[in-house]
């Protein structure tokens, strides 16, 4: 694991990989009902990553999703970057927010563009297009108010989004 990426976060987690490898909802993860919650914590090391764009190889970004809300689907996730990427416009069906852990990250929406760097958060409506440009060993938790979803407006990054 990067020096820089070895981060002592504990969250709560669900099983759930982007993949849809057996998406489990949280009460069947524990046991519990939705009458009865229980906690869960794992550590950042125990988190299981997927590549968001499988065509890039080790330089694409990578995805944990740490929990899903059954009703709402509302999801809770982190973004890690390997290498720098220029991530395209997109959007996303559901409100959606940045918190920054680890990077100095530049986020770009309505003719606006902000950096933004470790404890900042942001906030984008659904349906708002957005890009952003990760620095290499970037890491953002992000939340979002239905089930995670990527429109890209002009085609999701190519290697010639990665920084040379």
């Amino acid at each position: 694991m990067r020096p820089m990426l070895h981060v002592a976060i504990t969250v709560a987690m669900l099983g759930v990989a982007i993949s849809g490898r057996g998406a489990e909802t949280w009460q069947a993860a524990q046991g519990a009902t939705a009458e009865m919650p229980q906690a869960l914590f794992r550590n950042y090391q125990d988190f299981k990553w997927d590549r968001i764009l499988p065509d890039l190889g080790e330089n694409s970004p990578e995805i944990c999703i740490l929990g899903v809300d059954p009703k709402t689907q509302a999801t809770k996730l982190m973004i890690r970057a390997p290498k720098a990427i220029h991530v395209r416009k997109h959007w996303h069906s559901a409100n959606e927010t940045h918190t920054v852990i680890l990077g100095l990250q530049v986020f770009a929406c309505e003719g606006k563009r902000i950096e933004q760097g470790p404890g900042s958060f942001n906030y984008m409506p659904a349906r708002m297009v957005h890009e952003a440009w990760l620095p290499a060993g970037a890491l953002v938790f992000i939340t979002v108010d239905g089930a995670w979803d990527v429109n890209w407006v002009d085609g999701p990054p190519t290697a010639a989004d990665l920084a040379k």
